[in-house]
């Protein structure tokens, strides 16, 4: 997502959700944020100060005119779920939630408080909205994934690597969209025609992943595809390696780096 989307859209529909005219801004509104990732996360913590910003830009200053409460899930479903019913319970006058899994689980706690989403995979078919155009209801925002993406993480991949012959596609059931359908349908329906073998790996732990690479590059002609998921956010290369350029936590350059990764 760009800033400069994020800024517009969070900006803005603070001030429409408050309903209130510029003259009555001195009325402290309380809004609830709901941030799917880590509060030390180097982008949370960008998104967080780019909020604050325009908010500010838009005269609506912390501790003057507005209250935020926020809550930081760090990939965690259960401490999510915790912190939706949370903030519901404190019935601010908005929610702001980031990714799918924080705006399913806000949208189970509460059908009346407004809840705007940014991050979110096809919020149609996962019922959150009635339509992009006309959301209706409780909950709006914005989408920036496609379906179709999946077959072009594919084509890249046998553009990185052409002798590619199988691709592993790693998600986690629980989170990924769709259960990983979401895109898996579209890196299937390309990978025919680029002779290559698709091979999903459902990993829910560090472990599994190691698994799943470890399986992968025993070997020739294996290619990696991490589907966008906030476990894989969660879980992405959290250091530079001097061989591979990237190593996940617990593995190094051994296995990754004999496999081309597409994200």
């Amino acid at each position: 997502m760009k800033r400069r989307d994020f800024i517009t859209l969070i900006g803005g529909a603070a001030v429409a959700a408050s309903g209130a005219a510029r003259a009555q801004a001195e009325r402290i509104r309380h809004v609830g944020i709901l941030m799917g990732y880590a509060e030390d996360e180097p982008d949370t913590r960008a998104r967080v100060a780019a909020f604050r910003e325009a908010l500010e830009q838009l005269g609506w200053k912390d501790g003057r005119n507005v209250q935020f409460t926020y809550r930081f899930g760090g990939g965690d479903l259960d401490r999510v779920r915790g912190y939706a019913k949370e903030l519901a319970g404190l019935n601010p006058d908005l929610i702001v939630c980031e990714t799918t899994p924080t705006l399913k689980a806000v949208a189970d706690q509460t059908t009346t408080i407004p809840v705007v989403f940014v991050s979110v995979t096809d919020p149609v078919s996962n019922g959150f909205v009635a339509d992009l155009a006309r959301p209706g209801g409780n909950i709006t925002g914005f989408t920036n994934f496609e379906a179709t993406m999946g077959g072009k993480w594919i084509e890249l991949l046998k553009k990185i690597a052409p002798a590619s012959s199988r691709a592993g596609v790693i998600f986690n059931p629980d989170t990924a969209p769709g259960g990983g359908s979401f895109f898996l349908k579209s890196v299937a329906a390309s990978a025919p025609a680029l002779h290559v073998e698709i091979l999903p790996f459902p990993v829910r732990s560090d472990d599994e992943i190691a698994k799943a690479i470890a399986g992968l590059g025993r070997e020739p002609g294996g290619g990696l595809i991490v589907m966008l998921d906030i476990f894989a956010a969660v879980h992405r290369p959290a250091r530079l390696s001097p061989h591979s350029g990237a190593c996940w936590p617990r593995w190094c350059s051994s296995t990754l780096s004999t496999l081309p990764t597409a994200w």
